[in-house]
């Protein structure tokens, strides 16, 4: 099967100008035909029964029904909605008004009074019903079998039918293939202007992304156009729902959920508060907007009074044709309550309520109903199984029948225009789109996606204007960062791209960073007042952390947040009874007391030089907050978060095999320390404060449970690995075979096998193991102890104990190491930031970590 060829409308013309009326299934071809008129002629000529019918006036008689069996029968909104659709509908494709009630299913008390209510209102169908097209006239009918059985019951008992199609077959013109749908709509208006709207027409799935993206492209453009928002698309009329549905939706509604709405009606809250509890937001430019959802939760406003505060509250807003709906509807003088504002909401999403067109400009036909679009140029945007239309399941539908009337419908919607395009995505999200299931049936091929046919890939056009931004030339450079923090570097090394938006989007306040930043506080003012966290209950501080996050956490998650704030504030007393710094050496730096929560409830000051203290080294290249400085030797960081080994923290931080969770803090804060401590062992130490939250609830909790320590030695590892003391740590300490080995061998014995052969620069055991070195090890262990098995196992446990220490600790070589990379990275950065070149999305990795992303709707993975 092909598609058949569409007769054009002249041809149509020409076949059918000798009658006296022409019956046609859709408007469009009426009025087609009816332009092609080259006589005086009386009344109708081409026209659809409904227009005959009801005397030219076309109505939306599906509200109408809604309306009439609201306010008459006692049926809820969904039901007036429900049992209207499906007596109209089987009016439709019966021609009885009551032939519902043949239906079992149907045959109810309810549907037998809608009935009653139905079948002598005024609509349509009813006139249809009533009447008969004059057996006088000669009538001829184009497309009959897509007339319903309704409308073929006006027909006289003579008439003539013409074919809608010719006997030829249609030439489909190719598929136009692009990348995204950005593109489709970039290419057309690259061709439609203002000048030449009135000659375009465009076929799209009405609930398509293409439909909004048209629209707002188009009126962007200031091209006029009409056919396709409705009543409820208007921006202020569904601002003015929402605001009514978020006064509803409680206390646990986010300011990033109503966003819209906000900057709809001009409050401007940045993006910082959006994960933010509206009603717990603490923010004076918020106060109006919550007291107005209060009030109208609360019931102290009528539909009428708050659709008239919230067009005095917008200036410009002008709402007529909303007040009348809201009558129409009887809820003008209602109260606001949800369940009104959930029927309102229904009534809208369900029904077309009229509205006052231009009929100019760009024709926008909705693929699922249209059959005739009347411009000499069609774009057909999508074509894809969305446009396919899936038969009714009712008792009075034949779904074949159906099918083929669909069908038809799709051959004669594709030919309109002298030139018609086809715009469509050969794959979104990696996945091949599916073309329109009518191309199955018609076209002579096998194909899964548009590629598969007649097909030519595009790419929109680059489009250039003289209009722009003003902008002024300054004779000044990029600043250029001297240093880099921990985090910024992590976020650089998983994508330049990411690190680089950071710099220039503003991101909200997360709640875990909230509560992480309280349990700090709470740390730094336990070093400076541990008095006072003894003389208080501890219940007081739970109280304030709770108040602190009331913006972030529902009220049905107090109690399990009250949870996790006492135990991770006993851990960290916990840990400060054992670690903290002597009271005597604390000396205060002025810090303001505002900046800590607690010091600022007790107004007690903190500062101290030991705690959260700010670091930046030029040199180096690094900046930073150390947590708590507990001797010159050991720095401490607090954490949220899951615990991580030691071996994890050197792997994340690792410079010759990078990690693709890159986590710099404990190799960067190590670097910056020993410049103030050099030739010294250091020794960085993170509390995990809430991991073993589930143990302590059970009265079990171990404070050693929390704690991950990463120790620094100035030494070079192989140098480190080579001296006696980790001889005698793998005779003393090591694994059974290994002590058993080493016990009887000497410390010249192990020194020597450095000098047989070279340590490798691996840190992998295995490798470590099959090495030069690992051979000279065994050679030397055995030409002293003897040829025995226990000491080539022995061995093979010592070379795995000296991985453990490479894989658990820092050395020199290591963080002269990291200061090069960051030396690196600064020079790259400057660069990037000169203009040099673009930061990529990915540069050290193969990829970057998506799970690490802060800004993943602007990372485009073609672009590198």
């Amino acid at each position: 099967m092909t598609i058949q060829r569409a007769k054009p409308l002249e041809i149509l013309y020409d076949e059918v100008e000798a009658y006296d009326l022409v019956v046609v299934p859709d408007a469009p071809l009426a009025d087609g035909l009816n332009r092609h008129l080259d006589r005086p002629h009386l009344g109708d000529f081409a026209t659809i029964p409904r227009r005959l019918a009801a005397g030219g006036r076309e109505e939306h008689e599906e509200r109408t029904v809604f309306l009439e069996l609201l306010s008459e029968t006692d049926l809820s909104w969904k039901q007036a909605a429900y049992l209207g659709e499906e007596i109209i509908h089987c009016w439709e494709y019966t021609g009885r008004p009551d032939a519902i009630l043949d239906y079992d299913q149907f045959d109810t008390p309810a549907v037998r009074r809608a009935v009653e209510h139905v079948e002598h209102l005024e609509t349509t169908s009813r006139a249809l019903t009533d009447y008969t097209i004059d057996d006088d006239l000669e009538v001829a009918v184009v497309g009959y079998p897509q007339l319903s059985e309704l409308e073929r019951s006006i027909l006289p008992a003579e008439f003539d039918t013409v074919g809608r199609f010719a006997d030829d077959s249609f030439e489909y013109p190719p598929f136009h293939l692009f990348d995204t749908s950005a593109d489709i709509i970039a290419t057309l208006l690259d061709t439609i202007t203002a000048e030449n709207a009135d000659d375009v027409g465009v076929v799209l799935d009405a609930g398509s992304e293409f439909s909004t993206l048209l629209e707002s492209a188009l009126d962007a453009a200031e091209i006029p156009f009409y056919g396709g928002p409705g009543f409820l698309d208007q921006p202020d009329h569904r601002t003015f729902l929402r605001l009514l549905r978020t006064a509803f939706r409680g206390g646990d509604v986010r300011v990033g959920d109503v966003k819209p709405v906000l900057q709809r009606l001009d409050f401007d809250v940045g993006t910082t508060h959006d994960e933010k509890r509206l009603h717990q937001l603490d923010v004076a430019d918020l106060d109006e907007f919550v007291e107005w959802c209060t009030t109208i939760r609360d019931g102290e406003w009528t539909f009428k009074r708050a659709l008239t505060e919230f067009g005095a509250l917008l200036d410009d807003g002008e709402f007529s044709a909303f007040h009348e709906e809201l009558v129409t509807l009887g809820l003008a003088s209602q109260s606001v309550t949800e369940a009104r504002v959930d029927d309102l909401e229904f009534y809208l999403q369900s029904y077309d309520v009229p509205l006052d067109r231009e009929h100019e400009g760009v024709l926008l036909a909705d693929a699922k109903s249209a059959t005739t679009v009347d411009r000499p140029l069609v774009f057909y945007l999508g074509l894809d199984d969305d446009w396919t239309q899936t038969p009714p399941q009712r008792p009075w539908v034949d779904r074949q029948a159906e099918f083929e009337r669909h069908l038809q419908r799709f051959q004669a919607l594709l030919q309109n225009g002298e030139a018609q395009y086809y715009l469509a995505r050969d794959t979104v999200g990696g996945q091949p789109v599916t073309p329109c299931l009518y191309f199955e049936e018609l076209l002579e091929e096998s194909f899964t996606q548009f590629s598969d046919l007649d097909a030519a890939r595009y790419t929109a056009p680059q489009t250039s204007t003289d209009a722009g931004f003003d902008a002024s030339p300054l004779s000044v450079g990029p600043e250029q960062p001297a240093t880099i923090s921990q985090s910024s570097l992590s976020t650089y090394v998983n994508s330049p791209r990411d690190y680089f938006f950071d710099r220039l989007v503003d991101s909200p306040d997360r709640d875990f960073f909230r509560k992480g930043n309280l349990f700090h506080d709470f740390a730094e003012f336990y070093v400076h007042h541990p008095d006072v966290v003894a003389d208080e209950d501890l219940d007081t501080f739970v109280d304030v952390m709770l108040e602190e996050m009331s913006p972030f956490v529902r009220d049905v998650d107090r109690a399990v947040h009250r949870t996790h704030y006492e135990a991770g504030i006993q851990n960290v007393i916990t840990y400060l009874n054992e670690h903290a710094p002597a009271a005597s050496d604390l000396v205060l730096d002025g810090q303001d007391v505002d900046e800590n929560t607690f010091a600022a409830y007790f107004d007690r000051p903190v500062g101290a030089t030991v705690t959260e203290q700010w670091f930046e080294s030029v040199d180096l290249g690094v900046k930073g907050k150390i947590d708590l400085v507990a001797s010159p030797g050991r720095l401490v960081d607090y954490k949220s978060g899951a615990k991580k080994s030691a071996r994890q923290v050197v792997k994340n931080s690792a410079i010759e095999d990078l990690s693709d969770t890159p986590d710099f803090q404990a190799l960067l804060y190590l670097a910056y320390q020993r410049t103030q401590q050099p030739g010294e062992q250091l020794e960085f130490v993170f509390v995990h404060f809430l991991e073993n939250l589930d143990d302590i609830v059970r009265g079990e909790g171990d404070l050693a449970d929390t704690l991950t320590s990463v120790t620094y030695y100035p030494t070079p590892y192989v140098e480190f690995v080579r001296q006696q003391s980790t001889f005698e740590r793998l005779r003393d300490d090591g694994a059974n075979d290994c002590q058993k080995t080493f016990s009887k061998a000497e410390y010249a014995d192990y020194a020597a096998v450095f000098d047989d052969a070279d340590f490798p620069a691996t840190r992998d055991r295995d490798e470590l193991i099959e090495s030069p070195f690992g051979d000279a090890l065994v050679d030397r262990m055995v030409e002293a102890v003897g040829d025995y098995k226990y000491v080539r196992n022995g061995c093979k446990q010592a070379l795995r104990e000296l991985m453990r220490i490479r894989n658990g600790n820092y050395f020199e070589d290591d963080l002269d190491a990291f200061e090069a990379f960051v030396d690196e990275r600064l020079t790259e950065l400057h660069e990037r930031r000169a203009g040099d070149e673009r930061f990529p999305v990915t540069d050290l990795l193969e990829e970057p970590n998506y799970r690490r992303v802060d800004h993943r709707d602007l990372l485009l993975e073609d672009s590198r």
